[in-house]
């Protein structure tokens, strides 16, 4: 039996427009003004996910190099590096490139702004051991300590792992920045999106789905690692 062959079925936002409209029961042309709205309506809706937990095929890795005694790395002191696209670090660590072949890194611990705050010195030098993410519009990375003239320059870098900002939907021919697996949960969830502004009947059963597709989405998203069992040992009396 023939098959296509190929993989790389996505659909353009103007269908998942289409397809959303159709499922709220409007069918037929839309004005212009209908599509304005339903495009925003897709954009609120991917910062809506900004708050559903981690979409893991937006977390990606970026590089910093370090510099001696600054405490604050963001997209404004170094915008070359440091990305702009950024919702949340997840984990951070600093690299130590003195030996090509053998490159040492250290784990930071990742601390909230009362602990941050509390700190009596925040531009002692040394190794950076710990780190605070100062999520604002344009979030920041705080490093305790900062960087000593031994652990900064071209050798030592800043690396961490960050969720990274879903593209706006941008032009009606755009393909969606969302991975293939959120296809379902996506055109749902603009179904509902839509259906509270033009198809008040369908808000429920809508909603069911989109909160139905979410959470197969996410659970399919998630991590798969080696499970390992180890029997527990008595001793003497059962103790």
């Amino acid at each position: 039996m023939a098959t296509s062959g190929t993989t790389a079925f996505d659909l353009p936002i103007d269908e998942i427009i289409e397809e959303a409209f159709e499922r709220t029961g409007m069918r037929g042309n839309r004005t212009g003004y209908q599509l304005k709205s339903a495009r925003r309506s897709l954009n609120i809706m991917f910062s809506e996910w900004g708050n559903r937990g981690v979409h893991l095929w937006k977390v990606k890795q970026a590089t910093v190099p370090l510099v001696e005694g600054q405490a604050e790395y963001n997209f404004a002191n170094d915008n070359t590096n440091f990305p702009q696209d950024i919702s949340d670090v997840l984990e951070a660590f600093v690299r130590n490139n003195t030996t090509a072949t053998a490159p040492v890194d250290t784990t930071l611990t990742k601390i909230d702004r009362s602990a941050y705050a509390a700190l009596a010195n925040k531009l002692s030098k040394g190794t950076p051991s710990q780190y605070y993410v100062q999520r604002t519009v344009a979030p920041s990375i705080f490093l305790f300590q900062t960087p000593s003239s031994s652990f900064s320059g071209s050798n030592f870098q800043l690396k961490f792992f960050y969720v990274a900002r879903i593209q706006d939907a941008g032009a009606y021919t755009n393909e969606s920045d969302v991975v293939y697996r959120f296809i379902p949960c996506m055109t749902a969830g603009l179904s509902y999106y839509l259906s509270l502004k033009y198809s008040p009947e369908t808000v429920q059963a809508n909603k069911l789905i989109y909160e139905d597709e979410f959470k197969r989405a996410l659970d399919e998203d998630g991590q798969r690692t080696s499970t390992f069992i180890t029997p527990q040992t008595f001793y003497g009396d059962g103790v």
